[in-house]
């Protein structure tokens, strides 16, 4: 809108039309039809609200009567050119919308991507509500369904976020089926709500909250830590609702080096193979044993059996591998064995 914008340019000749149309009693034709949605189309984008062009319109309606027409003729012919001025106008609204859309998206993936140029991308984020000179960390939930904005389950957890922190510069979208939150890095209240939040409001679903980190490329860095935290997670079969990278980092050391994992898994873990049912049964005893800190009453619990019965499997594995989980010397290697085979999935999956 300029200094010389005036609400009535965008009924250019309307007095007219009304005047004549409505003495007649015709209808209004095609091409006052298309200069009215036109109007409507150029009215979206001078800032004036909808409200003040409507006043403008029934203004011009009543000036419009003449005195031999009824009140009815007029009203006829002003909803014609009323409906066919909110059409153009809507359209170029929802024409705006999308684009604003489109950028919004190609920001974000380029933010989370680690795109583009840091000081462009630096000013395109003040619209969106960050400063990416501070240190931001991401958090990613991940549900039992893809979600995309539109959906009730983020729109559920957008408006808990706001409604909590509504004067905080944080981003929330979804990516890839997932909701994303990005917050200042020294704000851990907010991932923590919005960690509650989306585990609530997806059943269960878990979140993952990468560490913070500075600048533009940390948040892509922080972004893929998290995906990484639900990867990790879902491979070993933690069910932790909130997962923080921080404490996994052991995992994506572990899976850099895919063939040295490999190697040990098959050099440590493959005579199991040899025991009646297979490595799986055996596999899982040294997994809930290692879970438990090695207390062979706890694991008999959680796998049902008696200690005794923990106890000839634990002798079965140290007869097959000749390594002893049992004895601190050697546990190390064989712990590491079994994570590195829950990571590829191994025995389900062959070496």
């Amino acid at each position: 809108m300029t200094a010389h914008d005036t609400p009535g340019q965008f009924l250019d000749g309307l007095t007219e039309i009304l005047a004549d149309a409505s003495s007649t009693g015709r209808r209004l034709t095609r091409d006052e039809l298309t200069s009215r949605r036109e109007l409507g189309t150029k009215a979206a984008a001078s800032g004036y609200g909808w409200r003040v062009l409507v006043r403008e319109h029934l203004a011009a309606g009543r000036a419009a009567r003449p005195a031999s027409a009824g009140t009815d003729d007029v009203l006829f012919v002003l909803e014609q050119a009323m409906d066919a001025f909110a059409d153009g106008y809507e359209r170029a609204q929802r024409l705006v919308i999308r684009q604003e859309e489109a950028a919004r998206r190609e920001f974000i993936d380029d933010l989370l991507h680690g795109r583009g140029d840091s000081g462009h991308l630096s000013a395109r984020a003040e619209q969106f509500g960050l400063r990416l000179s501070r240190v931001h960390a991401v958090a990613v939930a991940e549900g039992p369904d893809k979600y995309d904005e539109t959906d009730p389950v983020p729109r559920q957890v957008e408006d808990a976020l706001f409604g909590r922190f509504e004067n905080r510069r944080i981003l929330f979208t979804t990516k890839d089926g997932r909701m994303v939150c990005v917050a200042p890095g020294d704000q851990g209240d907010v991932l923590t709500h919005f960690a509650k939040q989306a585990h609530a409001a997806t059943d269960g679903g878990q979140v993952a909250i990468g560490r913070p980190r500075p600048g533009t490329v940390g948040i892509g860095h922080s972004y893929e830590e998290a995906l990484n935290a639900l990867d990790v997670a879902q491979r070993m079969g933690f069910d932790d609702p909130v997962l923080r990278a921080a404490d996994l980092l052991v995992y994506p050391v572990l899976a850099r080096d895919r063939q040295a994992l490999v190697d040990l898994v098959r050099s440590t873990l493959s005579p199991l193979q040899e025991a009646r049912g297979g490595a799986r049964p055996l596999l899982d005893t040294l997994t809930a044993y290692f879970d438990t800190g090695c207390v062979a009453a706890e694991t008999a619990r959680r796998l049902a059996l008696s200690v005794r019965a923990l106890t000839y499997r634990l002798e079965r594995v140290h007869t097959l591998t000749g390594t002893n989980p049992a004895d601190p010397g050697q546990r190390y290697t064989l712990q590491t064995a079994v994570i590195g085979a829950r990571l590829l999935d191994w025995p389900a999956r062959p070496l």
